[in-house]
């Protein structure tokens, strides 16, 4: 499957903000935002003020790129919430909220949503006591996410374990890190979701 392969630091330099791609170097004084506060490239410095379109794009392009997901994948969502009823735009970060890399990463197994990626592609993890290896894969409520029974004492998840109690989980989830498994209490709601995002300028965008 096609994948962004480029560097990670670009893209939230594109923002001018943090997206928190690349785990704990984000909070460190490496990080690429923290030194150049502005666009890579050779005219980088010197960008003038972007257009309506250009604002809703770039809202677009950030909710896309702090998931991880494509355009033709990310426009499936758009299309799947704008079905459902309640608010276009809450409703497609919801969706995005429950694919299993992100439910994953919000339960502390990993770094970043890359390397839950990674980790659901190489079977680390079961959902319902069956081993899922899609990332994009759907968590439901009552879904119980645990480490497969081979990978539970990696050195990588009792690391990020570690972090992630010091740093809280969302409250749409419950984490037992001892049984490496975390369960879905409920669907996560906006205010649950710790993303500074528009996502009425994504629904603006995609409705010309």
């Amino acid at each position: 499957m096609a994948r962004y392969t480029g560097a990670d630091c670009r893209m939230c330099r594109r923002e001018g903000e943090k997206l928190f791609l690349k785990g704990d170097r984000c909070f460190t004084e490496k990080c690429s935002v923290e030194r150049r506060k502005y666009p890579a490239g050779q005219h980088g410095q010197r960008r003038g003020k972007l257009s309506d379109y250009g604002i809703q794009l770039r809202e677009k392009q950030k909710v896309k790129n702090i998931y991880g997901v494509l355009e033709k994948q990310f426009r499936n969502y758009f299309e799947e919430a704008s079905k459902r009823k309640g608010a276009t735009g809450e409703t497609l970060l919801q969706l995005l909220e429950r694919r299993l890399d992100n439910a994953v990463f919000r339960m502390g197994f990993a770094a970043n949503r890359t390397q839950a990626r990674q980790f659901v592609n190489h079977g680390f993890f079961k959902v319902n006591g069956r081993r899922v290896g899609i990332p994009s894969f759907c968590v439901r409520t009552g879904d119980v996410v645990e480490v497969s029974e081979p990978k539970k004492n990696h050195i990588y998840i009792e690391d990020n374990l570690a972090k992630a109690e010091h740093r809280g989980y969302p409250s749409w989830v419950e984490v037992d890190p001892a049984g490496r498994k975390g369960k879905v209490l409920h669907l996560p709601v906006r205010e649950e979701i710790p993303l500074d995002v528009q996502e009425q300028l994504v629904v603006e965008l995609y409705s010309k």
